[in-house]
């Protein structure tokens, strides 16, 4: 039987001129040019240009017949491209081959859009993905994604990592979303879980003797959508034994440098600068900060108590209230009033309910240099301090928040990226770091601590007393990498005595009976010669989105979800056989019914 190819297009160059050669792919385009018909055949290597002469009957017949996205294959005769039709932009560009036998493989429909138009809707890319993944961008991204995976498998293999699966049929346990839930045929009524990271199995494996494990996980997490979240993803889970926090960043930095090296030539900082959850809060606002942008919050809290501008002394007397001033260095001038009220608008989708701000025309002129509808309310030595603070100087726009610290950090967290971004300030492409010392726990909207990271998080070795006593003081050994703005991966050493686990439990509402239902098999386990360990999770998705500088996580996921969880090409989730669900002892209730019966297929 024939071969169905001997070379792929994109090995095709000057070395095999006068070769009769076969390839196979997809007719991309094919034009017609006074009789001479030409064919740009793709396939995943690259684009070859083939010609067709009409001296060539059949095959020129066959040429004909062509259009865009038949499968052909073609045996021809390499050639130089003749003078001034040569492409040095294409690999392949200073050959072309001369068919001789064209077969068409099979034909293609019209398609539904054209792989080469950019203004596609997301949906109908997503409905059609196998065609959209044909277009070469997203071709690159997953050859890119491949490289990446295969990089830090080496690596660690490198570093005797040992690679295990974990199960992802599994058992409910709270770890900050909602688990995909998976009902039992054989167990009438119970349910397992899918899960949202390996983190309890990774740790099982360190008491079982391991020392150093990881695996390419999958992981499933029932939660609302953004543009860096899907409900399943894919994350690069590591775990070690008798490594402290220092010896994990480093080894862990190491890789993501030599990645960046390796794939995009980008040389990232020898060492990664490191940052307090504190100072992050404090000086940025969130806890992932952009460290590209110059610009930073700067607290006047302190300074706004005794002003009789109730906007901003009611928050700043305020046990959780905050008051803080974002400097823009010469914002006066670049700055307009109508963009000024578009950032209004902008601080309100983060809960902000207005955005004062001070123009600083002329310090020297006090009171008089100063432009704001604010400036008759802050009198006396209040806006002389706030401008020394601040380092305010001539020209500058001042924006303040005023509100809950949330709703400030929040808002003027986003504005100072968006600001940052709008004037250009963008001072280097990657800008990565770490975060360290968050705190153990942090208080839900029903006033009960939860966990920062997760439940199993080992608390500073001096602070491990006051678990039982003051929580809310206590910091964690964790640690997150963030790269421009973005968190890459997050980890931290564990708990690995079963009585500091169960005091962590019994801070965050656990008690004993509760944590043998739901953790008894991890707190036996701990009690069997635990050792010191330690890991880290990173999101490959996110890591291949921001190497391939797209928006959003979903160019990066073959086969990708919707912002409503569903997948438009397989019409996923959907309804089920009465009878599956009576073997899984299963029976919807009426808004249920009703809500199958009326649900429309979802576009975002």
């Amino acid at each position: 039987m024939k071969s169905m190819r001997s070379h792929v297009c994109g090995d095709i160059n000057e070395s095999q001129i006068d070769q009769i050669i076969t390839v196979s792919g997809w007719a991309q385009r094919r034009r017609d040019h006074g009789g001479v018909i030409f064919i740009d055949l793709r396939d995943a290597s690259g684009l070859l240009q083939v010609v067709v002469d009409p001296d060539v009957t059949d095959a020129f017949a066959v040429a004909d017949t062509v259009r865009n996205e038949h499968v052909l294959q073609v045996t021809a005769k390499v050639r130089a491209r003749p003078d001034g039709t040569t492409n040095p932009d294409l690999p392949t560009g200073m050959v072309e081959v001369y068919a001789t036998e064209i077969n068409v493989l099979n034909r293609a429909d019209p398609i539904p859009f054209q792989l080469d138009d950019d203004d596609t809707s997301e949906a109908v890319r997503l409905k059609y993905r196998y065609l959209d993944l044909r277009r070469e961008p997203m071709q690159k991204i997953f050859r890119l994604r491949s490289a990446v995976t295969k990089y830090f498998r080496d690596f660690l293999e490198a570093e005797n990592f040992c690679d295990i699966e974990t199960p992802v049929l599994t058992k409910s346990t709270p770890e900050g979303a909602r688990d995909y839930l998976v009902p039992s045929r054989v167990h009438a009524g119970d349910f397992f879980a899918l899960p949202q990271s390996p983190q309890l199995f990774k740790q099982l494996l360190m008491v079982a003797g391991f020392e150093r494990y990881y695996q390419i996980a999958r992981c499933f997490r029932d939660e609302d959508l953004r543009a860096d979240r899907q409900p399943e993803f894919t994350q690069l889970d590591v775990e070690t034994s008798f490594m402290n926090e220092e010896e994990i960043m480093n080894m862990m930095e190491s890789m993501i440098r030599g990645l960046f090296k390796a794939k995009l030539d980008v040389d990232l900082p020898d060492e990664f600068p490191r940052m307090t959850y504190a100072e992050a809060i404090e000086e940025y606002g969130i806890d992932r900060p952009d460290l590209r942008i110059p610009l930073k919050l700067v607290s006047v809290t302190d300074l706004m108590k005794d002003v009789d501008f109730k906007v901003f002394s009611s928050p700043a007397n305020s046990d959780d209230g905050r008051v803080a001033a974002l400097r823009i260095p010469g914002g006066a001038s670049k700055l307009s009033r109508k963009q000024i009220d578009i950032y209004t608008e902008f601080v309100g989708n983060y809960g902000a309910r207005g955005l004062a701000y001070i123009k600083v025309n002329d310090l020297s002129a006090g009171l008089d240099g100063l432009q704001s509808p604010i400036v008759k309310n802050l009198s006396g030595d209040v806006l002389p301090n706030v401008m020394k603070r601040i380092g305010a100087e001539d020209g500058d726009l001042i924006f303040f928040g005023a509100d809950s610290a949330k709703v400030v950090n929040d808002s003027l967290a986003a504005l100072r990226v968006k600001v940052g971004t709008d004037l250009d300030m963008i001072d280097t492409k990657w800008s990565p770091m770490w975060v360290v010392d968050f705190p153990m726990f942090e208080k839900d909207s029903d006033n009960n601590w939860t966990s920062l990271h997760h439940p199993f998080t080992a608390p500073k070795l001096d602070q491990i007393e006051e678990l039982a006593t003051n929580p809310g003081n206590v910091l964690s050994r964790a640690y997150d990498m963030v790269l421009n703005g973005t968190e890459l991966g997050g980890g931290s050493i564990r708990i690995h005595q079963t009585d500091v686990q169960r005091q962590a439990f019994t801070a965050l509402g656990i008690g004993d009976e509760e944590a043998e239902e739901k953790f008894g098999f991890l707190l036996d386990a701990l009690r069997y010669g635990a050792p010191p360990h330690g890991g880290i999770a990173f999101g490959i998705d996110r890591i291949v989105a921001m190497m391939s500088e797209v928006e959003s996580i979903r160019d990066v996921i073959a086969f990708p979800k919707t912002q409503k969880a569903s997948c438009l090409l397989t019409a996923a989730p959907s309804a089920v056989d009465k009878t599956q669900l009576r073997d899984l002892h299963i029976r919807l209730s009426p808004a249920a019914q009703a809500a199958q019966q009326s649900s429309p297929d979802e576009a975002q």
